[in-house]
């Protein structure tokens, strides 16, 4: 699987194989989203808006948002609320605006309690349009005048005094009286109109005028993340993290599963390939107490990458491989023909395999099989034997494990004649009389599970 692209198939035999580790990392993931929500209290989010009266580009709206968020309106809030467990950094982060539709700044505020966040958004967005206001006439000082306000005073105070002149001359005696009030009419008029035109064609007139639509609606649930979304998060996650990491341990499996392979490992020819049923439940380990049965719970006690079994075939052709096998021995090696069969410790798909060769082998060959622990793999030392017949299950083990094996025959006095590899099939009923099933009883003489020094 390590060369294979990851398919989809791959993915489904994850979850059929390891539903229950799945299912419980997806508990554990969500207990941890669980307890992420204890440790960080919920958050309510208020939003008021601002309404921009006249016509405004992208890139001013934009200002306007930078200006309702920025520290000089936020402080002002702040100082106006007089929260003194919220730092004003902290505050700062807590303010949000965005431009919507229609020319409208939406302003948000979040606290840990839905009055609190609706009083921040309302103090910021009052707070933004006395602010706004104040640029817009050129000061931003709030204990001074704007500048169109501050000539409307001097106007006014100037039509005070021409009223207060032309009261104080002589009230039509003289031409000359007659000519200064006249001239201090005139000067009225054109005061009044010079501030008539100013207000027409002030731009910020019809940017002025921003006004706060309403107070900020009081929020009835809480902002996300919430309690509820921290939890599924939490077991999506671990569910996810358990999928990958199978995927990454299968791509790093360096168990070998094609033939030439295996056959290059153990240095010896390939002499066939048969089939031997599969049955789950022999290829769980032995042994119990607590972390066998922890194990075989959560269904972690069998390996998921195996090769899915094959639907075996008509028991014909089954037989037919394995005299393929014994025949090709004969013509390997001369008469008697004795060979040690060394099948690998817990490799119960080559064991079985092993055993239906000796049936299919009766007395030529005499087969005798050893297991071998593959930890510190050691062989019974040579007899009679001609050679060693090397029998293992495809995809069970790399090529170092299958290089010990090797390496131990040899140790003990044995060459390594052949390879059979074995590969998985769904068991099928007894074949008719005189046929032996599959899972016939081994012909082998069996010497017993080789442990020990290492070769």
């Amino acid at each position: 699987m390590s060369d294979d692209t990851i398919r989809l198939v791959t993915i489904g035999r994850i979850l059929r194989q390891r539903w229950r580790l799945l299912a419980v990392l997806a508990a554990v993931g969500a207990l941890v989203g669980h307890g992420t929500s204890v440790v960080f209290p919920p958050r309510y989010t208020a939003t008021a808006s601002v309404l921009l009266p006249g016509q405004w580009e992208e890139r001013e709206l934009l200002t306007q948002v930078d200006i309702a968020t920025s520290s000089t309106v936020v402080d002002r809030a702040a100082a106006e609320l007089g929260w003194n467990d919220v730092s004003r950094a902290e505050l700062r982060d807590r303010v949000t605006a965005e431009a919507a539709d229609g020319n409208i700044i939406k302003i948000s505020g979040t606290a840990d309690t839905p009055e609190r966040a609706q009083r921040l958004s309302d103090r910021v967005a009052r707070q933004f349009v006395e602010f706004a206001a104040r640029v817009a006439g050129g000061n931003t000082d709030p204990g001074a005048a704007t500048g169109p306000e501050a000539l409307r005073q001097k106007v006014e105070e100037t039509n005070r005094r021409i009223t207060e002149l032309a009261n104080a001359a002589d009230p039509g005696r003289t031409v000359e009286s007659v000519q200064a009030r006249t001239t201090l009419e005139k000067l009225r008029t054109s005061l009044e109109e010079a501030m008539t035109k100013l207000d027409e064609a002030d731009p910020a007139n019809d940017k002025a005028g921003m006004v706060v639509m309403g107070p900020a609606a009081r929020p009835t649930g809480e902002a996300p993340p919430t309690r509820l979304q921290l939890i599924v998060a939490g077991a999506l996650l671990f569910f996810l993290l358990a999928v990958i990491g199978h995927l990454v341990a299968a791509r790093m499996n360096r168990r070998l599963r094609t033939e030439p392979e295996i056959a290059a490992a153990l240095g010896s020819a390939l002499l066939g390939t048969v089939d031997a049923p599969y049955d789950r439940r022999a290829h769980r380990p032995e042994g119990g107490g607590p972390r066998a049965r922890i194990r075989r719970l959560l269904g972690i006690d069998t390996r998921w990458d195996i090769p899915a079994p094959r639907k075996s075939g008509d028991e014909a052709g089954t037989r037919i491989r394995y005299r393929r096998v014994c025949a090709r021995i004969q013509d390997m090696l001369p008469a008697p023909r004795q060979l040690l069969v060394v099948v690998p410790d817990g490799d119960e798909t080559a064991r079985r395999a092993a055993g239906r060769l000796g049936a299919e082998a009766g007395s030529d060959p005499v087969l005798r099989m050893a297991e071998v622990s593959m930890d510190r793999p050691l062989v019974p030392d040579r007899g009679s034997e001609s050679g060693a017949l090397v029998v293992v299950g495809a995809g069970s083990w790399t090529a170092e494990e299958l290089a010990g094996i090797a390496e131990a025959c040899a140790d003990g006095g044995h060459e390594v004649v052949g390879v059979v590899v074995a590969g998985p099939v769904r068991a099928r009923p007894a074949g008719p009389s005189g046929h032996p099933p599959n899972d016939a009883p081994s012909a082998l003489a069996i010497h017993g599970r080789a442990t020990g020094g290492s070769a």
